[in-house]
């Protein structure tokens, strides 16, 4: 049996690791899950590293395919996910239903917390058109490096971040709180593929993974996470 390596971004890893685990009991063949930013996916997948499995943003899987990178054969889409902003625990609940009210929330904080993958740069461009000047962001490295520094501040700050990634450091114990998701005027929807890289040494099995990552069941699973 094949020893599987799967690299991929960081708002899939709750409904990718479940699903490893199925594959692992149904086929015999182990996976190994590593998740990061999806800039350093990408890095590490332009270099040829020995990923058998990429779960990476449709931009990022684009130019896999274009450079040769995976087998576009086996790329199969996982779902969506959207943004919302997170809180400290034990802050009051900003109103985010409406363009107005979201401006008038971000006005308010003392700064909007973001990572620097491409989810923390749409946020700093939509501060910034929104009116805001460029210190009301502050950049750290990666989602849950935003979200340990918002429950750790004293100060009154935002945290933005994919949806499922919030909800799953929530669920963790990280001292923070959703408080919504984007209004749908300024929202930011990432869909996800998966695909077998070139690299692959296990490419028969690898694409057994992402061709079961591709049905209802495992859909499902995604769709619990945050990932529809």
């Amino acid at each position: 049996m094949a020893s599987l390596k799967v690299l991929g971004a960081g708002p899939v890893k709750r409904g990718i690791t479940q699903l490893a685990a199925q594959f692992e009991k149904s086929s015999g063949h182990r996976v190994a899950v590593e998740f990061i930013g999806a800039p350093t996916v990408r890095e590490r997948v332009l270099a040829g590293e020995a990923v058998d499995v990429a779960v990476v943003p449709q931009s990022a899987m684009e130019e896999f395919v274009a450079q040769g990178r995976v087998t576009a054969e086996t790329r199969v889409t996982l779902g969506r996910s959207r943004m919302g902003l997170a809180m400290r625990k034990d802050a009051a609940v900003p109103d985010l239903a409406t363009v107005e009210s979201f401006r008038r929330a971000i006005a308010a904080a003392d700064a909007v917390v973001v990572n620097v993958a491409s989810s923390g740069n749409y946020v700093v461009k939509l501060l910034e058109k929104l009116g805001f000047a460029a210190d009301k962001a502050v950049k750290q490295a990666d989602t849950v490096k935003v979200m340990d520094h918002v429950a750790a501040s004293a100060q009154n700050l935002l945290g933005a971040g994919q949806l499922p990634e919030i909800r799953e450091l929530v669920d963790k114990g990280v001292a923070i709180a959703l408080a919504g998701p984007l209004p749908d005027e300024l929202q930011s929807i990432t869909a996800y593929d998966a695909a077998v890289t070139g690299a692959s040494a296990n490419t028969a099995a690898a694409a057994g993974f992402t061709r079961f990552l591709a049905t209802p069941a495992a859909r499902a699973v995604m769709a619990s996470t945050g990932i529809d």
